[in-house]
């Protein structure tokens, strides 16, 4: 879910962002407690929402789960070892599920409507003398700093296999590390320019 909205526009942008949270909330629980024929049906099901959305959204879809295949395939190796397939086979579908309807909701929902949304539920905080804000913008920088932070790690990664033959392993880790606290200053020095919340 830590994706921009999609620019392809559909019938889904106009949703509530309440409503939206709501299905993913209940689909992704019910998910859980479906065997079988049923959660493959429920699992056409998730696919057959992105492809009634048109080709190029449905692509774009696919395209954001290319970050599960590492878990994939490790899952299918663990159940293969143990002898366990079909088990291994409907975990991996209820992930499938699971990120695909996270992914719609985020590729259908401004952040903007998210945030509100949140502060929104969060607001009983008030009684308590919190700001619900605060963790609406906590959620906001997550959701902004995930993807970037992942960029730059595929970047010092293109850049190592430039400059080396061997195996990039965990030499990144504090080149990565420095450009997230570096990013991390330029908010905060922002969020006080702007007088914070």
């Amino acid at each position: 879910m830590l994706t921009q909205i999609s620019a392809i526009e559909t019938p889904l942008h106009h949703w509530p962002a309440g409503l939206k949270l709501g299905l993913m909330v209940a689909g992704s629980l019910a998910l859980f407690t479906l065997q079988g024929w049923a959660l493959a049906l429920a699992a056409t099901g998730v696919a057959a929402v992105y492809l009634s959305q048109g080709p190029r959204f449905s692509l774009e879809g696919l395209r954001l789960l290319r970050p599960l295949w590492p878990f994939l395939l490790l899952l299918a190796v663990w159940h293969l070892w143990l002898w366990q397939p079909l088990h291994g086979a409907q975990i991996a579908l209820r992930l499938i599920a699971a990120v695909g309807l996270a992914n719609l909701v985020a590729l259908t929902t401004r952040l903007e409507a998210m945030l509100a949304l949140i502060e929104r539920l969060l607001s009983p905080l008030r009684w308590l003398g919190l700001n619900p804000r605060l963790p609406a913008l906590a959620m906001a920088l997550l959701l902004r700093f995930v993807p970037v932070l992942l960029d730059k790690a595929g970047l010092l990664m293109q850049a190592w296999r430039a400059r080396s033959p061997r195996r990039v392993g965990a030499r990144i880790v504090l080149p990565l590390a420095l450009a997230a606290l570096d990013d991390a200053d330029h908010v905060a020095e922002a969020l006080r320019a702007r007088g914070g919340l």
